[in-house]
């Protein structure tokens, strides 16, 4: 299937639309509202935000993302690996550090959907991907530690140093706190799993949490003011924004821009293997673009497609984009009907459902496939992202871990392969072939590999002896692609046997490669007749033109 535009989208999806798959759409809004909005609360107050903020994000994003968005699958919302980088910011530029980088993270995503780079994300290694996720694991999990034993310790550099103060003590844990985040961890983890869809195990987690401090009144801190507005008294505004601090947010804003587009489409991976429907990817990132930048004028923070609520959602049976405009509604009517008790949730609480939620976002099963077969190279690229997304920036350990994995790549593609053999006169006399001991001086190199700047070495090792060599084949059928270095190493080499009054052939040249000889002028030094469809054709004309006794012109030399 090909690009389609997003008015053609629409009209595929609500064709045959009728009550029937409306009354499934409504059934999984319901239940994927249900999913997410103890996930909402969780996450505004992981971000650094609020809990109103992380609903408020739900609900636009909800409307707007999901209108927009690239496949009628998707959900967005405030998610846990954009809390992980969300934090950081907070910590060090306060709540409008989280607007700027989120309006100027929508601005990129938007740039990126509408000039179709989105395929470009796919670049990232997947070992660097399950790396970063599994260290922004442990950022939120680490970071809801305070609230699941009710504590306050001061905030740190990294999140490894924060970890790390905790061994020096000098804190007074709350008991209380311990045992209402210990209840809903032990509900979220013993729920049956076929109870789930029914009533997820987060949300039955809060409430009987909740219930549990209500009766015993214990003094534990809990969310507090829930306001029944969707525009935040705490919002971005055109009137206050900082135009002259915009440049120092451009480094998070990328980051963010990065985890948005990568979580995006992986979870438009993963729910297009479950329903078989492709996701657009640069529509969905447009829809991305376009909600991240709204959502901080309402006060939310920045949002991104969630693999949790969107299998949730294909899961209970939801058949159109509508599943995720229901779930918002639903999510803005328990804003202003159950303010009151949701504003009485337990702090310890939340960070239970964060803290399952954060060992549940890990990769299980790449992680295994990965240390079970011992692939060395991405076991390093793993460790090294997961420690640099917990001790640096969060940008850094995507840059760190693309970088490295790049040049284990560029290692692994680098081993051009160059088998080089002389014609046997012996052999070809078998053949029927009357020549002299000069065909000896034909030599035919058969290259595996890209001839590219990292297998020039090689390449220019291989040929450092040709002095007796007459004429030199080249058999570059196994070369799929040539760059600039590939092309100075073949004239310098084409120079070279020139220059010992030696003929350069080439055979077997793919399209694109010769393409790019024609615009270096490497065909006219050469000459066209130089070029041949196959190493034979070019054995032949090399035993024509240099073994003056050969007199049969037919004949095959494998």
């Amino acid at each position: 299937m090909g690009r389609k535009s997003f008015p053609r989208m629409l009209r595929d999806e609500f064709t045959g639309y009728n009550g029937h798959k409306f009354q499934k759409d409504l059934l999984a809004g319901l239940t994927v509202a249900a999913v997410a909005l103890p996930l909402a609360l969780a996450f505004g107050v992981a971000s650094g935000a609020s809990a109103a903020a992380g609903l408020v994000t739900a609900i636009i994003a909800g409307l707007l993302i999901g209108f927009l968005s690239g496949a009628p699958y998707q959900i967005s919302g405030p998610t846990g690996a954009m809390s992980a980088v969300l934090i950081l910011l907070v910590q060090r530029y306060g709540l409008e550090g989280i607007w700027l980088a989120g309006i100027l993270s929508g601005i990129f995503l938007l740039l990126i959907g509408l000039f179709r780079l989105g395929r470009f994300i796919a670049f990232i290694p997947a070992p660097v991907i399950t790396g970063f996720t599994s260290g922004i694991a442990l950022i939120i999990f680490i970071g809801q530690i305070d609230n699941f034993l009710g504590i306050k310790t001061p905030g740190a550099e990294s999140t490894l140093l924060k970890f790390l103060e905790y061994f020096r003590g000098g804190f007074q844990i709350s008991w209380q706190a311990l045992l209402l985040g210990l209840l809903v961890i032990l509900i979220m983890l013993f729920w049956p799993k076929q109870w789930q869809a029914r009533f997820p195990s987060s949300l039955l987690g809060i409430i009987a949490a909740t219930a549990v401090n209500a009766l015993l009144h214990w003094p534990v801190a809990v969310i507090g003011e829930i306001p029944t507005t969707l525009m935040l008294a705490d919002r971005l505004s055109f009137a206050n924004i900082p135009w002259q601090s915009l440049p120092e947010f451009v480094a998070p804003a990328l980051t963010i821009t990065a985890l948005g587009a990568v979580e995006s489409l992986l979870c438009g991976a993963v729910a297009s293997n479950m329903t078989g429907t492709r996701l657009q990817a640069n529509q969905e990132l447009v829809a991305q673009g376009i909600g991240n930048f709204v959502i901080p004028f309402f006060g939310g923070v920045p949002a991104t497609a969630a693999i949790a609520r969107t299998s949730v959602g294909i899961k209970s049976g939801g058949q159109t984009r509508l599943v995720s405009i229901i779930h918002a509604f639903v999510l803005l009517l328990s804003m202003f009907l159950l303010a009151p008790i949701m504003q009485t949730i337990p702090l310890a609480a939340l960070a239970g459902v964060l803290m399952v939620t954060a060992w549940r976002m890990n990769e299980w099963h790449s992680i295994r496939f990965i240390f079970n077969n011992r692939f060395k190279t991405d076991m390093l690229a793993f460790g090294i992202t997961m420690l640099a997304t917990i001790t640096l920036d969060l940008t850094q350990a995507i840059l760190i871990g693309s970088m490295m994995a790049g040049a284990v790549f560029l290692n692994k593609i680098a081993s051009l392969e160059i088998t080089l053999q002389s014609i046997d006169p012996s052999k070809m006399r078998e053949r029927g072939f009357e020549v002299d001991e000069n065909c000896q001086h034909v030599q035919v190199a058969y290259l595996t590999g890209p001839l590219f700047f990292a297998a020039t070495g090689h390449f220019n090792e291989a040929f450092a002896e040709l002095s007796e060599t007459h004429a030199l084949i080249l058999s570059m059928r196994a070369v799929p692609l040539i760059d600039t270095s590939g092309l100075e190493a073949l004239l310098r080499l084409n120079q070279k046997i020139q220059s010992q009054g030696g003929t350069l052939m080439l055979a077997g040249v793919h399209d694109n490669v010769r393409n790019m000889m024609e615009r270096a002028g490497l065909v006219d030094a050469l000459h066209a007749d130089r070029f041949f469809w196959s190493s034979d054709q070019a054995i032949m004309a090399a035993q024509k033109n240099i073994c003056l006794h050969c007199s049969k012109t037919e004949g095959n030399l494998t």
